[in-house]
């Protein structure tokens, strides 16, 4: 399939692409990313394959201004932060820890968090594991 610049237009004027400066914006953005993403590679025309790369660029640009400050942040404030991002209290990630006490020893700073729930976290914020541990 040939690339159509026509079409292409049409695709950015519906999603309005451009620098992601809140994660509310990074969440819009991701939204559309993964839309795309669950199309397979195959299942993408040429102008939505575009698209997909730079969105994949435009998130990528956003997690590398926003996480280099962050990688320095121990795995609590890592945890409470992600938490804050995404408007999350202690009850909504009590399934993650398994019970309401180990959550909320582990965002008290009195239980690290295991391998386990390090992976269910990185899953569930779409980040790394080793944020966490």
């Amino acid at each position: 399939m040939t690339f159509n610049p026509k079409i292409y237009g049409m695709l950015l004027a519906e999603t309005l692409p451009g620098v992601i400066s809140s994660a509310e914006e990074y969440d819009r953005v991701e939204e559309i990313f993964n839309r795309l993403m669950n199309k397979g590679e195959d299942g993408l025309s040429p102008e939505e394959d575009r698209l997909f790369d730079l969105l994949a660029n435009l998130l990528e640009d956003y997690e590398r201004r926003t996480l280099p400050t962050l990688a320095r942040s121990t795995p609590l404030e890592m945890l409470k932060f992600l938490m804050s991002e995404n408007d999350l209290k202690q009850k909504d990630v009590v399934p993650i820890f398994g019970s309401q006490g180990i959550a909320s020893e582990v965002l008290s700073g009195k239980r690290a968090v295991s391998k386990t729930q390090a992976k269910a976290l990185a899953e569930r914020f779409r980040v790394s594991a080793e944020l966490f541990i």
